[in-house]
């Protein structure tokens, strides 16, 4: 029997519960919304390679929730408000993805790239928002399944695990960037290595890419104010480097309209985009389909095929085979616009004209391979100094000398007495290892050490040249290893101390690549390297305190590196870049003193006494955007340390 008081109590709940619960039809409305978005982000999927793994992680971690969107939606009763302000905080969270998957999804590979440590914090902060807005999910009085509970649990677990992780910045790519955006063009192509592999990793390869690149680049610059903000100019000096070496025209990315050259006479004509050429972006003539489907003019497929290229240029997928079979309804097509707009498609060269071309050129280097190991020095030399010239001048030129057997004759050179030819020889070498499927038939004559060879006893050249190529096969993680049992660490330290401005350079990020190696950073710290650094730093005139810096920062993660980096001389240097260094300085001395200041306080409170505390509120509130991070990082750690000591 219930009593009044009980009957009392139980409406009062019921009133309460009447007032806790949401309308159906808001319910309904937000749960619409959210699956849309989950649906449009499963809609993305053109991330560069520097964010991808962290948008294809935020898509799933976002259709994990589906299931609970549905069993929540499918409820046949009111349901609590504090399931209804998870959903509302859920729709928040997915609003802030959804425009920064669009950003990797639409915006300038460059950018993305340059800023790729500021677009990481932002990822590590929606992980926040997400993971928040599933805390105070009411499961129990939802009814919510175990197994789907379980699920989403699982998410939250894993994005408190991603927020939580460490700088993910890729160092490699931050050298590539430092190398091509600090090198100017030289007679050895040695800064083009560092441009195409920097075009491979971001798909700035072919003109098409390039196009599309540009127009995002013009987007970014209107958003951000105009030409003149924070690495604006970097991303348009980069654009264009792209553009020269894949042989496409150079133009201002700024106001330049972006018309194929067919079109440049009769601006008011739009070509139809499915006639043109994906990787020349030039009207067809001869166009050919291959096992992607995808269609290329003839000319141009063909160029890239034998260039030993076995993807198809647009979808990047393995050519199952490399037929090339003539489209025919696309050409006519091509044919009747054409004689509708009296447009004049441009005339190919016979082909038979184009294959004599080849055969010459495949026959005048087979004689130069040839004269490689003539009797004669002086037929040697020429020899060798004309291949330098042709591997410098293109990727065909490069793959040619490699299928016409120039790649041994060349690594036996590199053991000939002859100053002269040792150089031209390494530097040919240099130029081959661009391509990556010659860094491979380098690496499988086993050249390296005999480059290490030339680095301690060739010319000026040589040498610089060498520290070059050991960098660019070090590329190969089997070099790295190779390099350091072959000796090869001590004599480019030699040469970071005691070379050319261009030689330091190189041994530089020789150096800094085969640290990537974890036995190779004891290797390196044990052979005298944080000396030269630290003269570097000292020397205004070399303008290469990014490089060493960097290097600096690789080696600080190591505890020897610490042990030798940590000495108050070096934290007093560090303070005085942050100080009165570029914005870049800053940025990477402020990186150097978090990395060995979360391994000894110490070291914080020496920086403090140098004053480094005005300064580094001065990065946080105007430095680069990488720099601003380091600087509240350390920041932080100086409050956790006075806390100490009081």
């Amino acid at each position: 029997m219930v009593t009044a008081g009980e009957g009392k109590g139980r409406g009062e709940r019921e009133i309460e519960e009447e007032e806790n619960t949401s309308n159906p039809r808001e319910r309904m409305d937000v749960i619409q919304e959210l699956v849309g978005m989950i649906e449009s982000a499963k809609s993305f999927g053109n991330y560069p390679r520097t964010q991808n793994k962290e948008c294809q992680n935020l898509v799933r971690r976002m259709k994990l929730l589906l299931p609970l969107l549905e069993e929540i939606g499918d409820l046949d009763r009111p349901i609590p408000e504090a399931c209804m302000a998870c959903l509302h905080h859920l729709r928040k969270a997915f609003l802030v993805i959804k425009k920064l998957l669009k950003i990797c999804n639409d915006g300038s590979k460059l950018y993305l790239a340059l800023e790729s440590d500021a677009i990481t914090v932002r990822f590590h902060s929606v992980c926040d928002k997400l993971s928040q807005a599933l805390d105070g999910m009411p499961y129990d009085e939802l009814g919510i399944s175990d197994e789907v509970k379980e699920q989403v649990e699982l998410t939250r677990v894993q994005l408190k695990r991603a927020k939580k992780r460490t700088d993910t910045q890729d160092m490699e790519l931050a050298m590539d960037m430092m190398v091509v955006l600090s090198t100017k063009n030289d007679d050895r192509n040695a800064d083009s290595a560092s441009i195409e592999r920097l075009a491979n990793k971001l798909s700035l390869q072919i003109a098409e890419d390039l196009k599309t690149e540009t127009i995002a680049i013009r987007k970014l610059v209107k958003e951000r104010g105009g030409p003149n903000a924070e690495s604006t100019q970097q991303i348009i000096d980069l654009l264009n480097k792209f553009k020269r070496v894949a042989g496409v025209e150079e133009s201002n990315a700024l106001d330049d309209p972006i018309v194929p050259k067919t079109l440049e006479k009769c601006p008011s004509l739009a070509i139809p985009h499915e006639f043109l050429c994906p990787i020349t972006l030039e009207i067809m003539t001869d166009p050919v389909i291959v096992a992607t489907g995808q269609t290329y003019e003839k000319e141009s497929i063909q160029q890239w095929l034998d260039s030993n290229h076995r993807t198809c240029p647009k979808t990047g997928q393995i050519l199952a085979h490399l037929s090339l079979v003539p489209n025919f309804a696309l050409r006519n097509l091509i044919l009747q616009w054409s004689d509708k707009n009296k447009f004049q498609l441009p005339k190919n060269e016979a082909p038979a004209s184009a294959d004599n071309s080849s055969v010459e050129e495949r026959e005048k280097i087979l004689s130069l391979v040839k004269n490689l190991s003539s009797s004669h020095l002086e037929v040697q030399r020429k020899a060798v100094m004309k291949i330098r010239m042709l591997s410098k001048e293109s990727p065909e030129s490069r793959i040619l000398i490699a299928n016409c057997g120039g790649i041994p004759a060349l690594v036996l050179l590199l053991s000939y007495p002859d100053s002269r030819i040792q150089e031209h020889a390494v530097t040919a070498l240099l130029n081959l290892s661009i391509d990556e499927s010659n860094k491979k038939l380098i690496t499988r004559e086993e050249p390296i050490p005999a480059i290490i060879e030339v680095l301690q006893n060739g010319s000026v050249g040589a040498k610089e040249n060498s520290a070059a190529a050991l960098f660019s096969l070090s590329m190969l993680d089997e070099n790295k290893v190779t390099i350091a049992f072959s000796n090869g660490i001590p004599p480019l330290i030699d040469l970071l101390q005691n070379g050319t401005i261009r030689g330091k350079k190189d041994a530089a990020t020789a150096l800094f690549n085969l640290s990537f190696n974890q036995a190779n950073k004891t290797r390196v710290i044990e052979a005298g390297v944080v000396k030269p650094l630290l003269q570097i730093l000292e020397d205004k005139n070399l303008d290469m305190v990014d490089e060493a810096l960097s290097l600096l920062l690789l080696l600080s993660s190591h505890p020897d590196g610490r042990h030798e980096i940590g000495q108050l001389s070096f934290i007093e240097t560090l303070v005085n870049f942050i100080r009165e260094g570029t914005p870049k300085n800053k940025e990477c001395a402020t990186a150097v003193l978090v990395e060995l200041g979360l391994n000894n306080s110490n070291l914080i409170l020496a920086a403090l006494q140098y004053g480094v505390y005005e300064h580094l509120i001065d990065v946080a509130k105007s430095g680069t955007n990488r720099g601003q991070r380091k600087a509240n990082s350390l920041l932080q750690l100086m409050s956790k340390s006075e806390q100490i000591l009081c």
